[in-house]
C-alpha cells in the first residue's frame, strides 16, 4: 500500500477537489514538487511527471497568454499517467482546458486558498516526514535530559527494567520493545512506538504495564530525535571495556551514524544512573566540555614535566 496518495494531500491540507475523482487513490513517490513554469512554454524534454505539480499565479498568468490551441496542448502534455495531482493554489480558478485534459487522464485537479510558496513548503515538509526511509529495532527509546537514549541489548539483558527506572527518576518513555525509526534528514534519525505498544512497557515478572496511567502524561513522549546508543551486553571477564571514553564508537542506522556506547551488565550495577550520566555527559560533549579529553591533556602535562624533572 503506498505511504502517501493524493486523497491524503486533500485530507491533509482541505484541498478541493475539481476534477479526476478516480484518481485519488494515485501514489506519490517523492518529496519534491514542481512548478512547470517551462513547461507551460512548451518544454517537456525533462517534465517530472512523478512529482507533485504547483500552478501558482505565474504558471496561470503566463498560461492564459497562450493561444487556444497552445493552451489544450500544454495541458494534455502535463497530464500523465503517472502525475499524482495538480494543485492550482492562491484560490485561482482552474482552466477548463486542464479540467478537459484531467477528464481524459483521471489525474486530480486540487485548488488551495494558500500561497504557492507557503504551500510548497508544508507539502514538502509533509511528504519528506511521510516517505522518509524506516526501520524498526528491537530496544527502547527514552528521553533522557533532552537527549533521545536508544536502549540496546539482547533479550532478557534489563533493558525495560532500566527503562522504568528511568521513568521514576523523571524522564520521558518514548517506545519499549520495537522502535521505528524514520531518517527525516541526512543526520536526523526519529523514533516512536507502534501504536499498539504506545505507552506500554513490559516487565518480566509483573507484565505489561502503562506508564501514562501510572506516572501521568508527562512521563511519555510520541517521538524523539535519537542522538545515543546504549547498548547493554552481560558482563564479560575476559573483555577489555572502555575505562577513559577518549575513542567514540559510531553506530550506523539507515544511513545517519549515531553514538554508541557499551554497557557491561552485572548485578550491583545501577544502569538508569549511569546511562543518566551517559546522556549528561554527551551534552557536555557536544557543548565542547569533554572530561576524558582534559584528563588525557593534565596526564600527558604531568608526564612531560616528570620527564623534564
Amino acid at each position: 500500500m503506498p505511504k502517501v496518495r493524493a486523497r491524503d494531500l486533500i485530507e491533509q491540507f482541505q484541498l478541493q477537489l475539481v476534477s479526476g475523482e478516480e484518481g485519488v487513490n494515485r501514489p506519490i513517490q517523492t518529496s519534491d514538487l514542481s512548478r512547470p513554469g517551462i513547461e507551460m512554454a512548451g518544454f517537456f524534454t525533462y517534465y517530472p511527471a512523478e512529482r507533485v505539480q504547483l500552478l501558482g499565479k505565474t504558471e496561470l498568468t503566463f498560461f492564459h497568454t497562450l493561444s487556444p490551441e497552445q493552451k489544450a496542448e500544454r495541458m494534455n502534455a502535463l497530464c500523465t499517467p503517472t502525475t499524482p495531482c495538480i494543485i492550482v493554489t492562491r484560490g485561482q480558478e482552474v482552466p477548463e482546458e486542464l479540467i478537459a485534459a484531467s477528464r481524459e487522464t483521471d489525474v486530480p485537479i486540487l485548488q488551495s486558498s494558500l500561497k504557492t510558496t507557503r504551500l510548497s513548503s508544508r507539502l514538502t515538509n509533509y511528504l519528506e516526514s511521510k516517505l522518509a526511509p524506516t526501520t524498526a529495532i528491537h530496544g527502547v527509546l527514552v528521553d533522557i535530559y533532552g537527549v533521545g537514549v536508544l536502549i540496546m541489548g539482547s533479550s532478557g539483558v534489563g533493558k525495560s527494567e532500566t527503562a522504568l527506572e528511568l521513568v521514576k527518576r523523571g524522564h520521558r518513555l518514548v517506545a519499549d520493545d520495537s522502535v521505528e525509526i524514520r531518517q527525516e534528514d541526512d543526520d536526523t534519525l526519529v523514533g516512536s512506538s507502534p501504536e499498539l505498544i504506545e505507552h506500554l512497557l513490559e516487565i518480566r515478572g509483573l507484565g505489561i504495564i502503562n506508564v501514562m496511567t501510572l506516572f501521568g502524561a508527562g512521563a511519555v513522549r510520541n517521538h524523539k530525535r535519537i542522538s545515543l546508543v546504549i547498548n547493554l551486553e552481560l558482563w564479560d571477564q575476559k573483555k577489555n571495556y572502555d575505562r577513559l571514553g577518549l575513542d567514540e564508537e559510531k553506530m550506523k542506522i539507515i544511513d545517519t551514524e549515531v553514538t554508541r556506547i557499551t554497557l557491561p551488565v552485572r548485578p550491583g550495577r545501577n544502569l538508569a544512573v549511569i546511562i543518566e550520566v551517559a546522556a549528561m555527559n554527551f551534552r557536555l560533549k557536544r557543548m565542547g566540555v569533554n572530561a576524558a579529553q582534559q584528563f588525557s591533556e593534565r596526564l600527558m602535562s604531568a608526564i612531560e614535566m616528570s620527564n623534564q624533572d
